[in-house]
C-alpha cells in the first residue's frame, strides 16, 4: 500500500510541477513539436532532436515489459503503455500504482508478445538509441540546451520525463527477471543504475520468457477384458 501511495504522490506531484512550477510555455512550442514530429529539423538543436526521439524509444522499452506484466494484472496494460507514447511517465505512473507484484507468466505468447520479447527488438532499439545519442552529443549545443531548459516548459518537462522513466524502470525489472527465473542481484543493480542503456542492454540479453503450456489430460484407459 505504501508503494502505491508513493507512485500516486509522484504522479500528482509531477503533474502539479509541470503545470504550475515549470517554466512557461513559449509561443513557438507547437511549431517546434510539429517540426520535430515531421522531421523538419533545420535550425533545431540536435540535443533537442535526440531527446525528443529518445522519448519515443522509452515507451517501446517499457512496452517490452509492461505488456507481459499486464497479462495477469486486474488492469489492462495497453491503455497506459499506449498513452505513454504521448506523455511518458505521466501515463506509466498510474499503472505502477495500480499493478500488483507479478513474478509469473501464464499461458502462451501471441505474435505481439513474441515481438516484444525478442532480443532482436532490444538490439534494434539499442542501435537506434546509440545513433540518436551520438547525433545529439556530437552536434548539440549544450549552452543553448541549458538556456531552453530554463525557459521552455516543453524542453524542461521532457527532460524531467526522461529522468522519471530512467528511475522507474527498476520497479518493473525485478518481476520481469523473476518471470524468466533469472535471479541475479548484481545484474539487477547494473541495469537499474545505468540510465537508458541499462534497460536496453537488459532487453538484448534477457532469456526468453518461458511459456506455460496446457497439460494434456491422459485419456482414461479402458479395462482389458479377461
Amino acid at each position: 500500500m505504501s508503494q502505491k501511495i508513493i507512485y500516486f504522490s509522484l504522479w500528482i506531484g509531477f503533474i502539479a510541477y509541470a503545470f504550475f512550477l515549470a517554466p512557461p510555455n513559449q509561443p513557438d512550442t507547437f511549431e517546434l513539436i510539429k517540426n520535430l514530429s515531421t522531421g523538419q529539423w533545420q535550425g533545431i538543436n540536435p540535443l533537442v532532436i535526440a531527446l525528443f526521439n529518445i522519448m519515443g524509444i522509452w515507451p517501446l522499452i517499457y512496452s517490452a515489459v509492461v505488456f507481459i506484466d499486464g497479462r495477469v494484472q486486474k488492469i489492462s496494460a495497453w491503455p497506459f503503455a499506449s498513452v505513454s507514447f504521448a506523455v511518458g511517465a505521466f501515463a506509466l505512473l498510474p499503472y505502477l500504482a495500480l499493478r500488483e507484484p507479478n513474478k509469473q507468466f501464464v499461458g502462451q505468447k501471441n505474435a505481439f508478445l513474441k515481438l516484444l520479447d525478442s532480443r532482436v527488438t532490444g538490439v534494434l532499439l539499442t542501435v537506434a538509441t546509440v545513433i540518436l545519442v551520438a547525433y545529439g552529443l556530437l552536434g548539440g549545443d549544450w549552452e543553448n540546451f541549458v538556456q531552453q531548459w530554463h525557459t521552455s516548459r516543453f524542453i524542461h518537462v521532457m527532460s524531467l520525463d526522461f529522468c522519471f522513466l530512467s528511475l522507474l524502470f527498476p520497479s518493473l525489472l525485478g518481476d520481469d527477471m523473476a518471470r524468466r527465473s533469472w535471479i541475479n542481484p548484481q545484474l539487477f543493480w547494473v541495469i537499474a543504475l545505468i540510465p537508458l542503456f541499462g534497460p536496453l542492454i537488459y532487453l538484448c540479453v534477457r532469456p526468453p520468457l518461458p511459456e506455460a503450456g496446457v497439460e494434456k489430460i491422459p485419456s482414461q484407459q479402458k479395462p482389458v477384458a479377461n
